[in-house]
């Protein structure tokens, strides 16, 4: 693997520590749990986490940029336009109740378009991880890595869909079409934040939408999807991550063959 080699070398490198940290405190009977100013919880694992990929990126690649979920924006010392961007555990509301399904996320950006990415689930013994030119993988490590691709389903009637959850649905707007997507497909579920994306990028489904997330959530998941084969836009059909680094991004990924019926029924608010 050529490019981005010594980056995803790092990228599991910071997985690895990442996932001792959060291993820990999963179903720990001691685990603190906040509310931030969004009304979105925080754990003690979730900051544990994201200091812990601080200190081994700031000993590692002190030039690059880096954004995280919990500590904010640190500026690039060097001028090339590389940031890291990492989710220390997303799926936090899994988390904090005892559902295994959570992950880190590790994206590093190029000019702010994501050029590789990591997703770290350990409760689930599973990574997936993705650079530009360099395919997408699955396995419980980069030893037992195998290539991943999207599903070959060409039609919406033989299609599963995922999604997160309906209320940010109605929020945008666009809850009936949704809902008659929904109605339209072979099978809908909500699988939920990182997950659907993955099982998309492995050909387990065919589509996942999201209304409303921040750059942290979704940057990971863009390179691990479009080198699968997969095809990842904002609900405007442009490249996703597009927008501000937090609140305002939103995504459609799909295999690619059913992208353009998706952006069709859910790319405009439904009129009252």
């Amino acid at each position: 693997m050529t490019g981005y080699a010594d980056d995803l070398a790092l990228a599991h490198l910071l997985a690895d520590a990442a996932d001792a940290v959060s291993s820990a405190r999963f179903r720990a009977l001691d685990l603190r749990v906040e509310s931030k100013p969004d009304l979105t919880p925080v754990s003690d694992a979730d900051t544990a986490v994201e200091r812990e990929i601080r200190a081994l990126l700031a000993a590692h690649r002190p030039d690059d940029g880096l954004l995280g979920e919990e500590y904010g924006e640190q500026p690039a010392a060097g001028p090339d336009g590389r940031r890291w961007v990492v989710d220390p555990i997303d799926g936090t509301k899994n988390f904090v109740r005892g559902v295994p399904v959570w992950a880190t996320l590790i994206a590093l950006l190029e000019h702010d378009r994501p050029v590789l990415g990591l997703v770290s689930a350990p409760a689930l013994g599973r990574r997936w991880w993705g650079a530009v030119g360099a395919g997408a993988f699955a396995g419980a490590g980069p030893a037992e890595g195998t290539p991943i691709r999207v599903s070959g389903v060409t039609a919406l009637a033989d299609a599963s869909v995922c999604y997160s959850s309906l209320t940010g649905w109605e929020r945008a707007g666009r809850l009936d079409a949704m809902l008659q997507l929904m109605r339209d497909t072979w099978r809908s579920r909500a699988y939920g934040d990182f997950y659907g994306y993955m099982l998309l990028a492995e050909g387990a489904l065919e589509v996942m939408v999201e209304p409303e997330l921040s750059l942290w959530d979704v940057a990971a998941l863009v390179p691990i999807v479009t080198e699968a084969g997969g095809t990842f836009t904002d609900l405007a059909g442009r490249p996703a991550p597009a927008g501000a680094d937090s609140g305002d991004i939103s995504a459609i990924a799909s295999n690619g063959a059913l992208h353009d019926d998706i952006l069709r029924r859910l790319g405009r608010p439904t009129e009252r």
